[in-house]
């Protein structure tokens, strides 16, 4: 069983051999990290190179256009270092940290007030998109024996991001065109690029939307059923007319309880990242696990910032053991390693997903 077939067959809960690593680190952890292995990749240094199973190309593209001056959609003098999605033009404020999921959003359609005003704005065409050579990058990583995983981006997340979110809920509750339109809109993108991707023959997408806090869902489930529901259900099912057996994971921080029934209904395959503050993994693995896998469940608020390495391993172990030999968990931190991670306990969990793995 190669890498590729060991991912797949984890995430189809048909059994594995190898417990996968995933993990993502902010800056200033990287350089913490770099410095500890001395020019080694984490596979070299913790021996464990089964652990990384999968290969994240750069996605598709839009169209090439004209160069856009996003300042041109703001009102207020923008700080230095600011920066702008390249495709949508929302602004960026950077943080201290300098990463990309630190900053403060500016949104560029947040004093529109005509449809006409959203319909002018220049949006990139994902109509006809670009692939690069993704489709030879992908067929080579086959060929090593890695599964592939590229993201399509979101669709609420990107709705708000460009209205803000305070318009964007008032234009939805006020059932205002503007946001039927904007939704629909970015939902077509999405369908194109989940099309390209499948059709370049990526195993995953990645896809997904934050709309839960730690208490709940940022709106009700049948707000929910009634705005976003249908667009992801579209999305997905692009891919999957395409190819019935592509991977769709699923990425909701968050309380989202109430929505795991929908997601699995319109063809979610992995659930990320049950995030442990709010969510019990061994209750979700109980009532769902027969119909959906997850990926996460390790906490970057709790255990990995604050946890010993042994409280680290504890989790971990528990966590796989939970699903068990036929898999089910792609078991990694429910968001990238911030700066307090003490490096150890990050050691910790790929020796832990090493140790499962080797009583396999």
């Amino acid at each position: 069983m190669n890498l590729q077939k060991n991912y797949l067959s984890l995430v189809r809960r048909q059994g594995y051999k190898y417990a996968p690593i995933e993990f993502g680190l902010s800056p200033s952890f990287k350089e913490r990290w770099d410095k500890m292995l001395a020019g080694r990749t984490v596979a070299e240094y913790f021996d464990y190179p089964e652990g990384f199973q999968t290969r994240w190309p750069a996605g598709v593209a839009p169209a090439e256009r004209v160069a856009v001056n996003w300042r041109g959609f703001y009102s207020e003098d923008l700080p230095a270092g600011t920066t702008f999605d390249a495709n949508y033009g929302i602004a960026h404020v950077p943080g201290t940290d300098g990463s990309h999921h630190f900053t403060r959003m500016l949104h560029p359609l947040e004093s529109f007030d005509s449809l006409e005003q959203f319909q002018q704005y220049p949006w990139p065409d994902f109509v006809n998109c670009r692939i690069g050579n993704l489709s030879k990058e992908v067929k080579t990583a086959h060929q090593q024996g890695f599964a592939v995983c590229v993201g399509t981006g979101t669709i609420w997340e990107l709705a708000w991001g460009l209205r803000s979110m305070e318009k964007m809920m008032m234009d939805m509750c006020d059932d205002d065109p503007k946001a039927a339109w904007l939704l629909d809109k970015l939902a077509d993108d999405a369908c194109h690029v989940s099309g390209a991707l499948t059709r370049a023959g990526v195993d995953v997408i990645m896809c997904g939307d934050d709309v839960g806090t730690q208490r709940g869902l940022m709106m009700s489930e049948q707000f929910y059923c009634e705005w976003l529901k249908p667009r992801l259900a579209r999305m997905i099912k692009t891919a999957k007319t395409i190819n019935p057996d592509v991977i769709i994971n699923y990425h909701s921080d968050g309380n989202i309880l109430e929505l795991i029934p929908h997601w699995i209904e319109v063809g979610v395959d992995i659930l990320n990242p049950v995030q442990p503050e709010c969510l019990d993994f061994a209750k979700i693995h109980q009532e769902f696990g027969s119909r959906l896998s997850f990926a996460g469940s390790i906490g970057t608020q709790t255990t990995l910032p604050f946890g010993t390495p042994a409280d680290v391993r504890k989790t971990v172990l528990r966590n796989l053991e939970i699903a068990g030999r036929a898999g089910g968990l792609i078991c990694h931190p429910s968001h990238c390693i911030e700066p307090e991670v003490p490096v150890e306990n990050f050691a910790a969990y790929v020796k832990a997903c090493k140790e499962y793995s080797a009583v396999a």
